[in-house]
């Protein structure tokens, strides 16, 4: 693992490369733009020629910088050699959203180490955001824009505010488990894709709960969620947060993760 000063400098870099990505998907935002299908989910799947074009852009700035890392993109999959620091891309979080002109979309850089995420970045080109994050215990930390962020104090399940993208991306077993923690919660709101994590690093959401997620999906939030002080795991506290995909739990504190934790896997939904 790196010096403090090492992630500090790929942190800046994470950024970079986001910012590059986000403008290039940017040029098409709100303008005609070519869509297609997948294929690789059920249902619509769709990505656009932004979607390539920022990822290659992103791609090539990592290679020229570090020409032996690995590197993992949504669209094109993975390039490079056996270097235990590997990048994850997505070059727009919220296709969906990025197609209907909302301005929720993000644009993802995640770097591990020996499969540990260290390092992530969040960019929303549109509202000017830039979050950053490090996971290195007391070195680590967010920021927002430079800004050092934290989740919220010490959230009471009952006041928490709760997001998650969409019901159709649970089974029916899951989406049961959703609505009995929504059930307890103050406040739930759907959409915005990994905007909400950054949300919740932010101090503003209290709870994410997802599911289906890939890697390039969560490795960059990870860094920026533990930084803030939050913590990420999968449906169970002590289960690998969704870094290989599947289900993932986010809250501002233990407490809460644990309380959310109870209700969703309260033996209703081993079927999923």
């Amino acid at each position: 693992m790196s010096s403090p000063a090492d992630l500090d400098a790929l942190r800046a870099f994470a950024a970079e490369v986001a910012l590059q990505g986000a403008h290039v998907a940017a040029r098409w935002f709100r303008r005609a733009v070519a869509v297609e299908c997948k294929g690789k989910k059920a249902g619509f799947d769709p990505v656009t020629e932004a979607d390539r074009a920022a990822e290659a852009a992103m791609r090539n700035a990592i290679a020229a910088r570090f020409p032996d890392h690995r590197i993992i993109g949504e669209e094109a999959g993975e390039t490079g050699g056996d270097s235990p620091w590997c990048w994850y891309l997505d070059p727009i979080d919220g296709t969906r959203a990025f197609i209907a002109g909302l301005p929720s979309w993000t644009t993802l850089v995640g770097l591990a180490c020996q499969g540990r995420p260290v390092v992530g970045a969040i960019v929303q080109p549109i509202l000017k955001e830039v979050f950053t994050g490090v996971d290195a215990g007391a070195t680590g930390g967010a920021w927002l824009n430079g800004r050092p962020i934290a989740v919220s104090p010490h959230p009471a399940l009952d006041e928490a505010v709760l997001m998650t993208t969409g019901p159709e991306y649970f089974s029916p077993a899951e989406w049961t488990a959703f609505r009995r923690l929504a059930d307890r919660c103050r406040i739930v709101r759907y959409g915005f894709d990994a905007y909400a994590y950054a949300m919740l690093a932010a101090g503003h959401v209290d709870l994410v709960v997802e599911s289906g997620l890939a890697a390039h999906d969560i490795m960059a939030l990870v860094p920026i969620l533990r930084g803030a002080g939050g913590v990420i795991s999968g449906w169970e506290p002590d289960s690998a947060p969704g870094v290989d995909g599947g289900r993932v739990l986010a809250a501002a504190d233990p407490a809460l993760q644990a309380a959310a934790a109870g209700i969703l896997t309260d033996g209703k939904t081993a079927e999923a």
